[in-house]
């Protein structure tokens, strides 16, 4: 049976209060240990085997665990195996006997702080839990560091590679766009001599292909559009906008596309039916055009989608909700990423460029603004984007 005893709140010199969970099966000594840390300036609990120590635990959080190396039932060291186990980072001071040396230094070789002798002066024991408590501090920072080192290199490399992207981007889009322009020229004089003859064979079959080169070179044309408008430092024109007109604006521009796959589109805005905001009207259409396309082809033929608009806090918020497939969380941290797709190559003509949502993110970043996607595979995705309600160099008074 577990014996708790907590003794009052109080700080130590740092300000921090240290929780110890002193574990032995004398109570006599166990308590006039507790006693005496607590007057240093501890909080102390106390349970009688190992057994309780590990319930204990369970449940509750210690810096420090002294741990008395011969209990009955559970032994110390299994008692310390299962703290290693199961509480990483946690410090454990063994107290041994005089005669039980060697099974303390066995416990220090396993991965204890250290060990104190029976019967053992109650300043230097205060004094290691001091020192076990401010190495597991440093050994916490370290951890925060490594992992704060860790993502700052992921996002040094990745603002490495978008920059290499860059200049590769504007040098590939301008020697493209040349070639493209020719044949998309030739592509046009080529249908005008058709029309206007009706005696050249296989007629029909050459405005198919004819029709496959228009569109080849149309989707060319937008992947290099894409990739210049990444490029581009884009300058923010503010002006007043009613969202609202400009979402439904935007479902028009989609009209065509829902239809063909019949998709339906609830829309759901605040009952005012108006809410104004400072914002750059050009850019935020790109931004809704290109979540509402991605989440008609999101969905199966019949699908939903629901768009939600509100405030929260400074912020006008716009969700766009899909019952589709849903994102696979391997995927998940790579949706934003250039050239990233999970559209099937249905065709030369219908494959995504993998650029619409890394322009996005770009826009809402240049806008002051955020965008999170929730999903659950089968279960859709969710697309929220932010925009702060006025900016700083706008906001009237």
């Amino acid at each position: 049976m577990l014996k708790l005893m907590e003794i009052n709140t109080l700080e130590n010199d740092t300000g921090k209060v240290i929780r110890v969970l002193l574990v032995d099966d004398e109570d006599s000594y166990r308590n006039a240990i507790a006693r005496r840390l607590e007057r240093r300036h501890m909080i102390v609990s106390q349970a009688p085997d190992g057994t309780a120590c590990l319930e204990y635990l369970a449940g509750n959080e210690v810096d420090v665990v002294v741990l008395d190396m011969k209990m009955p039932g559970i032994s110390g060291m299994e008692t310390f195996k299962g703290i290693s186990k199961y509480y990483p980072g946690l410090q454990v001071i063994f107290l041994t006997g005089n005669a039980a040396v060697s099974e303390g230094v066995e416990g220090v070789k396993a991965g204890a702080f250290d060990y104190l002798s029976k019967p053992v002066e109650i300043d230097h024991l205060a004094s290691k839990i001091r020192q076990a408590w401010e190495f597991k501090r440093l050994e916490a920072a370290r951890e925060r560091d490594k992992i704060f080192r860790r993502r700052l290199e992921k996002r040094m490399i990745h603002t490495q590679r978008l920059a290499s992207l860059g200049t590769m981007s504007t040098g590939i889009a301008h020697e493209i766009n040349n070639p493209l322009a020719i044949i998309k020229e030739s592509a046009g004089f080529m249908r005008m001599v058709l029309e206007q003859s009706d005696k050249i064979p296989e007629q029909e079959m050459l405005f198919k292909c004819l029709e496959k080169i228009e569109k080849s070179v149309d989707r060319a044309r937008r992947i290099t559009h894409q990739l210049l408008g990444y490029v581009r430092k884009q300058s923010r024109d503010l002006t007043p906008v009613d969202i609202v007109a400009l979402i439904e604006d935007t479902m028009v521009l989609i009209k065509q596309k829902t239809q063909v796959k019949k998709v339906s589109v609830q829309w759901d805005p605040e009952p005012e039916g108006q809410m104004q905001m400072y914002t750059d009207p050009f850019q935020v259409r790109q931004v809704l055009i290109n979540l509402l396309e991605n989440a008609v082809d999101a969905v199966d033929v019949g699908g939903q989608i629901r768009l939600a608009l509100y405030r929260q806090e400074q912020s006008v918020c716009l969700e766009v909700r899909d019952n589709g497939s849903g994102i696979t969380p391997e995927n998940m941290e790579k949706i934003f990423d250039p050239f990233f797709t999970t559209k099937p190559n249905v065709s030369e003509n219908e494959s995504g460029t993998g650029l619409g949502l890394f322009v996005v993110h770009k826009i809402m970043t240049g806008l002051s603004g955020s965008i999170r996607v929730e999903s659950e595979p089968g279960h859709g995705a969710t697309f929220t984007i932010c925009l702060p309600e006025w900016h700083s160099d706008e906001q009237p008074g």
